[in-house]
């Protein structure tokens, strides 16, 4: 199953500069439900981000509320890019 790499930033910054292969689901989209997963297995893994954390550790404990079980946070691109490397 493979991994979903979550930028849960704004649009624009998500336009600036992203993770390869990332898609955006921003926070607040998260918050209602984010349709883009609703097809999605609970058990999928999931690495959300952001710019420094906040954020994605926000949407990590949305997420688990809203049933996914194999959520991490990537805290931020760098941090990601340098593990994917």
């Amino acid at each position: 199953m493979p991994t979903l790499i979550i930028d849960v930033r704004e649009p624009s910054e998500f336009a600036a500069s992203h993770v390869t292969d990332a898609i955006n689901i921003p926070l607040q989209d998260i918050a209602r439900g984010a349709t883009e997963l609703a097809t999605t297995s609970k058990d999928t893994p999931l690495i959300v981000y952001c710019r420094s954390g906040g954020r994605s550790s926000v949407a990590l404990q949305m997420l688990k509320q809203q049933g996914f079980t194999n959520v991490t946070n990537g805290i931020n691109q760098q941090n990601i890019e340098n593990k994917l490397a």
